[in-house]
């Protein structure tokens, strides 16, 4: 028993220092203005309409992003146990998550550019060039592309660990293809998309680098705003609070849809 405790010292030092002094510090300068002062002014401007259309524009956009992925991520899970050699549609699959962010971004700046791949496709086919850049389409078509692995890898492994025999039971006893996976896959299968759910509207709710690149700030959301006061206007108070009830939301969205225990299962 002391052997166990003494290796979770680590673990206890780094969840201490990197996640709970990090919160802890957040809280504390979300009580000062910009002058250092005390007050209690920031909670209070965040009720106000600027920043309550703000969240609601975040909310929006990372639940938009959350949808579209979902739609394709679980399809392609789906396949991806039926496929062969499924271990090297994995790894292409993981690959781009491997590469930075913001090479990922500025590559997209190329391909949606006025004289880019994307442009260039729609001259092809007749239709013209068109503004791709700077727009919700490109914002959101390119948050489903970074955050598409993180929905596919949880969906993939509840596929994996399902139990095949229920669905040969439901094709025996004659349900339809739509009825087998509405009342049998899709079910056993939602921890997987809670769990992937959780891994993209979380970050999308705090997304600020994308929203500057490839949106031209024509999105603007709680990670741009907290962005904004940290490095422009320098009021570390205001963009503490913001973090706070971003904090807060993220939390309380993990609670709502985080696995219900065994027994609760069973009632």
């Amino acid at each position: 028993m002391k052997t166990r405790n003494f290796y979770l010292i680590p673990y206890v030092l780094w969840i201490a220092l990197f996640v709970v002094t990090p919160i802890i510090l957040v809280g504390y300068y979300s009580f000062f203005d910009i002058e250092g002062n005390f007050t209690l002014t920031n909670y209070q401007k965040f009720f106000t309409p600027i920043y309550l259309k703000m969240t609601l524009s975040s909310f929006w956009y990372a639940l938009l992003i959350t949808i579209f992925t979902l739609l394709i991520a679980y399809p392609t899970a789906y396949f991806l146990t039926k496929a062969k050699h499924r271990q090297l549609w994995l790894l292409l699959i993981i690959l781009p998550s491997w590469i930075n962010l913001l090479l990922k971004a500025y590559a997209f700046l190329g391909i949606f550019g006025a004289y880019g791949p994307a442009n260039q496709f729609l001259d092809f086919i007749g239709i013209g060039s068109r503004q791709i850049l700077f727009t919700d389409f490109s914002f959101i078509f390119v948050a489903v592309y970074i955050f598409i692995p993180f929905m596919i890898l949880p969906i993939y492994n509840s596929l994996e660990k399902m139990n095949t025999s229920l669905i040969d039971a439901a094709n025996d006893l004659g349900a339809s293809q739509w009825t087998t996976f509405r009342r049998v896959i899709f079910p056993l299968t939602l921890d997987g998309v809670k769990s992937g759910c959780q891994a993209v509207f979380i970050p999308a709710l705090s997304l600020f680098m994308i929203t500057r690149l490839i949106s031209g700030n024509r999105v603007i959301t709680l990670g741009t705003a907290i962005e904004q006061h940290f490095l422009v206007t320098q009021d570390w108070g205001m963009g503490s609070t913001i973090a706070v009830f971003l904090i807060i939301i993220m939390a309380v969205i993990m609670i709502v849809t985080g696995k219900r225990k065994r027994g609760d299962l069973a009632r």
